[in-house]
Formats: C-alpha cells, sequence, structure tokens
C-alpha cells in the first residue's frame, strides 16, 4: 500500500526553525516529482516547495531564502527545512507526490495524487 506519512511539525517561536520529514511507504520517490503544501484555516491548499526527479526546486515567493526541500532517494524520504519561520507560515504541512515522472516545476495541487496526513505547524509572535 502506498503511504506518505510526514513528521516533524510542532510549535516554534518566530525566527526559529523546523524540519519536516515525509516518509514514502510502497513507492520510490526518486521517479517522480514531490512537493509540500500547506494549508491554513479558511485558507487554500498553498504550494511551498517542490522538488523534480533532476532534483532541481522551486519555492513559493514567501518561503524564497528561508526553506530547503531535499530528498534522499537511498531513505525513501522527503525533507523540508524551514529557517526563520514567520507566524503566518502556521499551518498544516502536506507531502504530496505524482504519480508520474516529472521534471517541471508546479504548485497545483491537482497534479499530484498521493498525500500525506499533513503535520502541524504552529509559529508565534
Amino acid at each position: 500500500q502506498v503511504q506518505l506519512v510526514e513528521s516533524g511539525g510542532g510549535s516554534v517561536q518566530a525566527g526559529g526553525s523546523l524540519r519536516l520529514s515525509c516518509a514514502a511507504f510502497g513507492y520510490a520517490i526518486m521517479w517522480y516529482r514531490m512537493g509540500w503544501f500547506r494549508q491554513d484555516a479558511g485558507k487554500e491548499r498553498e504550494g511551498v516547495a517542490v522538488i523534480a526527479i533532476d532534483g532541481s526546486t522551486g519555492y513559493v515567493d514567501s518561503v524564497k531564502g528561508r526553506f530547503i526541500i531535499s530528498k534522499d532517494n537511498a531513505k525513501n524520504t522527503l525533507y523540508l527545512q524551514m529557517n526563520s519561520l514567520k507566524p503566518e507560515d502556521t499551518a498544516m504541512y502536506y507531502c504530496a507526490a505524482t504519480t508520474y515522472a516529472s521534471d517541471r516545476i508546479s504548485f497545483y495541487p491537482n497534479e499530484y495524487k498521493l498525500w500525506g496526513q499533513g503535520t502541524q505547524v504552529a509559529v508565534s509572535s
């Protein structure tokens, strides 16, 4: 059974850091595009960072220079290093993956067919 399992969320003060992990089961991440999305109450789901098969990455403007997406194909795990966190980063963070090979960077949620259950990030001022 294919499964994405996130971990690493929590509560931090503004300026702090967190590292999210997404472990994939029954699915080899090296062959697919993966991304991190977030959704806060009452808001639409937003693409935060994406990594393509070739390792190229893309970020939404609001996190550029603060967040780093990476993956370890041997561990079948996706990461999101979040630094200089701001209260506006507070949200549920989801790991997502496509079911087709792609080197194109895209933040459209509909293109990602596999989703984790989410991990909550809360940043206080």
